[in-house]
């Protein structure tokens, strides 16, 4: 054989090997190399994902895991990745088993994944993809981990059903229709499931709509046990006639206490009212919740509607009507839409009521449809609205109780010896968390104006110094009065002092005067109500660190991402709406700034 044929023949078997002579298989490496074009992050990927991805059992790329020269893993959770990734992404991965690309900012769909079918764990959590959860996921036969939860991800839920499956988890999305009535999904809690607003049935305590109950095993109101025969005898009549002597009875006694109960409920409610207008004119705070209560019918509806709380999650009616006017009750709040109490019940739990002011014309429909839309929003970052009431003179809207104080408080109470300063890391992810929350009411709220409307410091409320949840969102629709939106956030915008129209980019401006308040401790009201102009005349010359709060200008190795976040602001606080940007690139170019430690 001449040199000619033994070089053809080996070029034939080195083309028909997947496998390089260096060690690593190149349709992988391809495959890696087009997720990796695809997306940027903190951990500059183009310049750690280079040469062969593995040699053996070893690697040099960063989040890869190799086995015999195969990727088995990869593992890029928490870098901070943007961009979407390629619908077929991975598809020659074929020894792939774990797939972790959790806590980034990710988007568009999910991939299919199709082909791998080693791969056991797949938890793409807390990033923003959106579409639906492919089908395809159902064909992975070894799955043993899903983890879709805090996405945007809408439609239904495939029928899972691997056995291999023992980890699930799609909360925290936009997922809707009957869950699966699978053996595999049957068997995981709700919480697996919880907070997407369109989801129904088992394990939810959510049943769905349009599903008729199961029929009356018999149409006859009386038990057949005591249904008289038509062939009974005289004994039979006899025992009937004592029956019913002895329904007669009971009837009798119920009235009679009905009728005391209606004398009692009429008394009490009577000393009620004359203890309200006593306590009105001398001008007493109360001690307990003060509501009057309806005491008849409005607009042909029964008094049992009008006189009951409405839950959301019947799970938490932990208490009624009665017992909240009866509670204890401290006013932490007053302005022209309303008074805020913090209500302690005689359990010994803490809820926030709001008592809406200039909202008496609104009907029944309009006010019930507005807080069914608000009440079923779930957030990490927003404030949970339990229950609310609607009378003809009062409407009422229960939240749930967050300790720590607000943000306004925060920042500026106790500026003296003994104050714990507010470092810059908790400050920035105090930021992030608004964001998120603000782009999670702008994509649940498509059809209000301004979603939030009231964005300001002393309307986001803080736990444990770090963790935000927004309070007072969604109010505008209840508020069509121009003079009463003056009391909301949206009055400080230009195009509302200009008597132009509102839209999303005016809550857009709110957060930009936030984020200024929370980089410089500033009050808005001390420049004239105009911070953004301060901030800007400050900065003219040079990125000056003049306008940072002195409780964060001592860090400065952060002074950077200070200062980015404050060109954030500014761009936020454009005079212009059309200059400002939208809300997903806002958390987008937030979420690229590094808290680092602290």
């Amino acid at each position: 054989m001449d040199l000619f044929s033994k070089l053809f023949i080996f070029l034939l078997f080195s083309s028909s090997k997947p496998i390089h002579a260096s060690g690593f298989y190149r349709l992988e490496r391809e495959d890696l190399l087009y997720v990796r074009d695809s997306l940027t992050s903190t951990a500059n990927l183009h310049s750690k994902w280079t040469g062969p991805p593995c040699f053996e059992n070893q690697t040099r790329w960063i989040g890869i895991t190799c086995f015999n020269s195969h990727v088995v893993g990869i593992n890029l959770t928490g870098i901070q990745l943007t961009g979407s990734l390629p619908p077929k992404s991975l598809q020659h991965v074929a020894y792939l088993e774990n797939l972790n690309l959790s806590d980034n900012a990710l988007h568009g769909d999910i991939p299919t994944l199709q082909g791998l079918n080693k791969l056991k764990i797949v938890s793409l959590a807390r990033n923003k993809f959106s579409g639906s959860i492919p089908e395809g996921f159902m064909a992975l036969p070894r799955l043993t981990r899903l983890e879709l939860q805090d996405n945007l991800l809408n439609g239904k839920i495939p029928s899972f059903d691997q056995k291999s499956l023992t980890e699930f988890n799609v909360s925290y999305n936009f997922l809707e229709g009957k869950i699966p009535e699978t053996s595999v999904l049957q068997r995981f809690k709700a919480s697996s499931f919880d907070h997407n607003l369109r989801l129904c049935g088992r394990p939810l305590n959510k049943p769905c709509r349009g599903l008729s109950p199961s029929p009356s095993p018999s149409p006859s109101i009386v038990p057949p046990s005591i249904m008289p025969s038509p062939t009974s005898g005289p004994s039979r009549t006899k025992k009937l006639e004592n029956w019913v002597l002895i329904v007669i009875g009971v009837c009798g006694v119920m009235a009679l206490a009905m009728i005391v109960l209606c004398c009692l409920c009429y008394y009490k409610r009577n000393r009620k009212k004359e203890t309200m207008k006593k306590r009105e004119v001398s001008g007493e705070t109360s001690s307990e919740f003060p509501v009057s209560r309806p005491g008849g019918s409005l607009s042909g509806e029964g008094t049992s509607k009008l006189e009951s709380l409405e839950f959301f999650d019947k799970s938490r009616q932990l208490f009624n009507l009665d017992e909240l006017l009866r509670s204890s009750a401290e006013v932490i709040g007053k302005s022209k839409l309303g008074t805020t109490y913090r209500t302690t019940l005689e359990q010994g739990n803490i809820v926030v009521v709001k008592r809406l002011r200039g909202v008496s014309g609104l009907s029944r429909k309009d006010f019930v449809q507005q807080m069914e839309i608000l009440g079923a929003l779930r957030h990490e970052n927003l404030v949970e609205i339990i229950a609310f009431y609607y009378s003809k003179d009062e409407k009422l809207v229960v939240y749930e109780h967050v300790g720590d104080g607000s943000l306004s408080h925060l920042l500026h109470d106790n500026r003296g010896v003994g104050r714990l300063p507010l470092n810059w890391s908790s400050r920035l992810k105090i930021a992030k968390g608004i964001a998120k929350a603000l782009a999670y009411l702008h994509h649940s709220l498509p059809s209000h104006r301004v979603p939030h409307s009231n964005l300001k410091t002393s309307s986001i409320l803080i736990h444990d110094r770090r963790h935000p949840k927004l309070t007072d969102f969604g109010l505008l629709p209840l508020f069509p009065s121009p003079h009463l939106a003056q009391d909301l956030a949206i009055r400080s915008s230009p195009e509302f002092s200009q008597g132009k129209k509102l839209n999303h980019k005016t809550d857009i401006y709110c957060f930009g005067l936030v984020l200024l308040e929370i980089i410089t401790g500033q009050v808005p009201e001390d420049h004239d109500g105009d911070l953004p102009s301060w901030v800007r005349s400050a900065i003219s010359c040079d990125w000056s660190t003049d306008v940072l709060d002195l409780e964060i200008v001592a860090e400065k190795e952060r002074h950077g991402d200070m200062l980015m976040l404050v060109d954030i602001a500014l761009q936020c606080a454009a005079v212009e709406p059309g200059r400002r940007p939208s809300v997903s690139v806002l958390v987008e170019r937030i979420e690229e700034i590094s808290e680092g430690e602290g």
